[in-house]
């Protein structure tokens, strides 16, 4: 595919997928890959720009992380950030040292806003730091552009040979302008044009599909959400009839969600899919009787899945390719290189060894959710599917911690349904008295059954039941979050209803993680 790129390189810093998604904010297409990429790898893929995550090692240090030093030589502009800021720094003969005062969090930080990196931007601003060491001498030929009261070399660059660093994180909220740095490095620096669209993805996309498959057929692991949606959708304005969509029911999905799959997608549904429900729910749960570590049922259910597919495929003939609905956060999470894994999605780390298809097709596995919804609108799904809540392939078996059992489904099954009815009712109320949705209206919410049973009273009697606690984000991307104020009228009515309604629930509680440091679901 013919587009301008800029490759991030991954020392292992947690903030890598924002960095990412900075980028593609430009319109500017991006893709991370391990530090130990290569040079030849990265002198094919031609990139526009090249910046350097953090990273929890210290240049100096036994465990060190490195890349050649010829990258800086490669005519390519470059930016380091945290670690990768030292290593800059360290590569060109500067220093980096243990700092006397580590900086962690919101810091004041002076900027010199004649550097092309800073312009736009105040003289002073609030930046996010998270370092230990930090650079003590700019290499020879860089001039130091921000200091802190703590930090005397923030950010550094050599202007004429395009290599940038900053010691704190530019890509996170916290940081002031942060966006509009990185903006000025790829658009400014790097010389991109930002012309990268979603309407070029899906033309484009639909044009490699068809080259691909040729004459063969596929199949699609249709769950109803919406990554696999529009992943079936693309598929099918590619294929057509060469493409049969697959639903497994394998009982973890939301209340009667199963019939509302088969109603959209099904012969009576808006789209002339070839379309086979497979009902397993005894079997999965059979799988995973007894099982309570997390990644242990996400890679149970990730071999379930497949060998359903298998054996469907088995019954239709001769079918080459298996298509998954993978988009980009599920593979960064997965682990990339030799970076940390998060959790193994069902569909990338969670896949078996074998898989007895010719290839897997992931047309989305490039995309940020709300790429995957731009995408969805582009092949002209209806924003009531393009704009649904989203849902975990492994489906209710990462929102039930511990073992699950047909029993904790039916009850987070009905806690959720209450909180989701709750929640529409509330938001569908305040838009029709203000004409707009209320500000609280969350990117996502659910209920999930927690693992911890306590003692209540309910009807004078003693109870010794199940907690379960209630999800709420605003995000757009879903790599970061925050936790969604709902107003509290609204979560008492919920937490009345799940405790009279919900059978083997006796307290209700609100999540007020952010992510990071947690994650979205709770597995």
């Amino acid at each position: 595919m013919a587009r301008e790129m800029v490759v991030v390189l991954d020392f292992g810093g947690q903030y890598k997928q924002l960095i990412a998604r900075r980028v593609r904010e430009c319109n500017v297409y991006c893709e991370i890959h391990p530090y130990n990429i290569g040079l030849d790898k990265l002198r094919e893929m031609n990139p526009k720009g090249i910046i350097l995550t953090g990273g929890p090692n210290s240049v100096y240090g036994e465990n060190a992380v490195l890349c050649e030093k010829e990258l800086y030589e490669l005519g390519v502009p470059v930016m380091g950030i945290c670690y990768g800021a030292q290593l800059t720094a360290f590569l060109n003969g500067g220093e980096v040292k243990t700092a006397p005062v580590s900086e962690y969090g919101k810091t004041e930080t002076n900027l010199d806003t004649s550097s092309e990196l800073f312009a736009d931007c105040k003289s002073v601003v609030t930046t996010w730091m998270s370092h230990t060491d930090y650079i003590a001498k700019a290499p020879e030929g860089f001039k130091i552009t921000a200091t802190t009261s703590n930090c005397p070399v923030a950010a550094m660059e050599n202007a004429d040979r395009k290599i940038y660093a900053v010691q704190f994180h530019p890509e996170v909220m916290h940081t002031e302008c942060g966006t509009q740095m990185l903006k000025n490095f790829v658009m400014n620096v790097c010389g991109c044009a930002g012309d990268w669209k979603m309407a070029d993805f899906v033309e484009r996309s639909i044009a490699e599909i068809r080259e691909k498959v040729g004459n063969g057929r596929a199949l699609c692991a249709l769950s109803g959400g919406v990554d696999s949606s529009v992943a079936a959708v693309l598929m099918s304005k590619a294929i057509g009839k060469q493409l049969t969509c697959v639903f497994v029911d394998h009982g973890l999905l939301r209340k009667n969600e199963g019939d509302e799959v088969e109603a959209v997608f099904g012969p009576n549904g808006a789209y002339d899919l070839n379309f086979i429900r497979v009902n397993a729910q005894d079997r999965f749960y059979e799988a995973l009787k007894g099982v309570e570590e997390p990644e242990k049922k996400r890679k149970i259910i990730g071999e379930m899945f497949i060998r359903v597919f298998e054996e469907e495929a088995k019954k239709i003939g001769a079918v080459d390719f298996l298509v998954q609905g993978t988009i980009y956060p599920d593979v960064v999470e997965s682990g990339i290189g030799e970076s940390a894994v998060i959790k193994s999605h069902h569909n990338v780390g969670g896949l078996p060894d074998y898989v007895d298809f010719k290839e897997i097709i992931e047309p989305l596995r490039m995309l940020f959710k709300d790429e995957v919804r731009a995408s969805g609108l582009e092949l002209g799904i209806p924003e009531h599917l393009v704009f649904r809540q989203p849902f975990p392939g492994p489906g209710l078996g990462i929102r039930i911690i511990g073992e699950v059992t047909a029993e904790k489904v039916r009850i987070v099954q009905d806690a959720d349904a209450i909180y989701r009815e709750e929640i529409g009712k509330a938001a569908a109320a305040y838009k029709d008295e203000h004409g707009v949705n209320p500000e609280w209206l969350p990117a996502q919410y659910f209920a999930a059954l927690t693992n911890m049973r306590s003692v209540g009273v309910m009807g004078d009697f003693r109870t010794y039941d199940y907690a379960v606690a209630l999800r709420a984000v605003n995000t757009s991307d879903f790599m970061t979050a925050d936790a969604t104020n709902i107003p509290w009228d609204i979560l008492q009515t919920v937490m009345n209803r799940i405790i009279n309604e919900v059978k083997g629930v006796n307290r209700v509680m609100y999540d007020l993680t952010s992510k990071p440091p947690g994650t979205i679901e709770l597995e």
